[in-house]
């Protein structure tokens, strides 16, 4: 596995980053809520960025992976910061980014900040304002006191043996990064995909997301069977398809 190199954000945090030089748009993908970027589909849509000839970025948020921080003391605005430093960075003209999970919140927060960089969106599961909607609506009144009073609650992950570590940071920063409750302005080709079985994120988040988003071409593919890695051998052909879909649409200037 090669090594991973460096940027040094404006906030002091250490991002590890792989780069890939080719063509535009360069693809960026954007991982998900305490993931990294040697996962499955991270590594997948580097090779298959090879072999299209296409620029392509993969990076860990601070707290993640290999790069600098704890993730205890990361919230939603951190990471969207170390993707927008990132991109602006290391790469060239408007990008398509692929976010998976809270890596699709991370790419709208990016549409909103920085909109002539993007070139078009491929959202799988994306997970916008999660911390709100799905954290702190599904606590109960004694996980709200315990996290409001002692700054963090503990809870099982189905994903490591670690537990989850939510911060009552984590929370209050998600408040001020929600994309769901003001206009959200995407203009430019969207893809969303969802699996049917997908046990983290609702096919409701993927329709209320299709609903509410502004584009003026957005599509929404509902994978029967498939769970929240999305990262079967067909899992990863639908990623690889929308990306072209999207790509071609931002070529052909639609």
């Amino acid at each position: 596995m090669d090594e991973p190199q460096y940027l040094e954000t404006p906030q002091g945090r250490r991002i590890a980053y792989h780069h890939s030089d080719g063509s535009g748009p360069g693809v960026v993908f954007l991982g998900g809520f305490k993931s990294d970027m040697e996962g499955t589909k991270a590594i997948y849509l580097e090779e298959w960025a090879r072999r299209r000839g296409r620029a392509f970025l993969r990076m860990d948020y601070s707290g993640h992976g290999q790069s600098s921080g704890a993730f205890e003391e990361g919230c939603i605005g951190d990471w969207a910061a170390d993707a927008m430093a990132a991109i602006g960075a290391l790469t060239n003209g408007p990008q398509v980014l692929v976010g998976s999970s809270m890596g699709g919140w991370i790419a709208l927060l990016l549409a909103r900040a920085m909109p002539g960089r993007v070139a078009g969106m491929v959202g799988i599961a994306a997970a916008p304002d999660f911390t709100e909607d799905g954290m702190w609506a599904s606590f109960d009144a004694a996980q709200r006191e315990e996290i409001t009073a002692k700054g963090r609650l503990e809870l099982p992950s189905e994903y490591s043996d670690e537990p989850y570590v939510i911060t009552r940071r984590l929370i209050e920063d998600g408040r001020k990064q929600l994309v769901l409750r003001a206009p959200l302005d995407l203009r430019f080709p969207v893809r969303l995909l969802q699996g049917t079985e997908d046990e983290d994120v609702s096919r409701e988040v993927a329709l209320r997301l299709l609903d509410h988003a502004e584009s003026p071409d957005i599509q929404l593919t509902l994978v029967k069977g498939a769970d929240h890695r999305f990262s079967t051998p067909e899992c990863l052909e639908e990623v690889e398809r929308a990306i072209e879909a999207v790509t071609m649409r931002a070529g052909s200037g639609a």
